[in-house]
């Protein structure tokens, strides 16, 4: 849907109330993030915030903005030998696959929100070398801002396909209403009770897209 055509409530209403929703969630859950800073940074040796660059919404220019998600880390920086990184599996302890299941190491997203680079319901936002993966088509999930949850995450999360990630996410764009954002919301509170999705098929995590072609194999 070109941005253009979006309504009142996807080009203004959102951002307001997102703003006013994660700054609400934020002082309201203050303690929790305090105490889930102090035992990060016990349990994960250090650092316990994950910060990576990630693509938004399209501006102006025709380009995706890059912006820093922030999130609690589930996974340690343990190394072999040769001083690679350990495969997920083996860096994600239990104080991590705890958060994952709860999906509290979201939660430092909400200053994303806070800020505006993300929205409360969008497309998840990925990882910046896949922008040259995508299709025009998959590419259209950058027409809005990223979210903490999205129309994909509440209807399969992990266990989806990038292909049907990405049609999930498109039909997201082409049909964002204020009633679209509260089904995604309640939907999105089953999947973290019942704790489904949470990994792939083949992965503890999600396995990377390589492109169209070679994940279609």
């Amino acid at each position: 849907m070109n941005v253009k055509r979006q309504g009142i409530y996807a080009r203004y209403v959102k951002r307001v109330l997102g703003f006013c929703i994660s700054l609400t969630a934020l002082i309201i859950l203050s303690p929790v993030m305090v105490l889930l800073t102090l035992l990060g940074a016990w349990q994960m040796k250090g650092n316990p915030f994950f910060v990576q660059p990630r693509p938004g919404k399209i501006g102006k220019d025709g380009k995706e903005k890059i912006f820093n998600l922030i999130k609690f880390r589930t996974m340690t920086n343990e190394r072999d030998k040769d001083g690679n990184l350990l495969p997920d599996e083996k860096r994600l302890n239990g104080y991590g696959v705890i958060l994952r299941k709860t999906s509290l190491d979201e939660l430092p997203q909400l200053f994303n929100v806070l800020t505006g680079s993300c929205a409360l319901i969008g497309p998840r936002p990925l990882l910046v070398r896949y922008l040259d993966r995508y299709s025009p088509e998959q590419r259209r999930r950058h027409e809005v801002r990223p979210g903490l949850t999205g129309y994909a995450q509440s209807h399969g999360r992990n266990n989806l396909s990038w292909q049907k990630k990405f049609e999930l996410d498109v039909y997201y764009v082409d049909h964002l209403t204020f009633i679209m954002d509260v089904k995604v919301f309640f939907k999105t509170i089953i999947v973290v009770l019942t704790r489904s999705g949470i990994s792939s098929q083949t992965s503890s995590t999600m396995e990377e897209f390589m492109g169209n072609d070679l994940n279609e194999q």
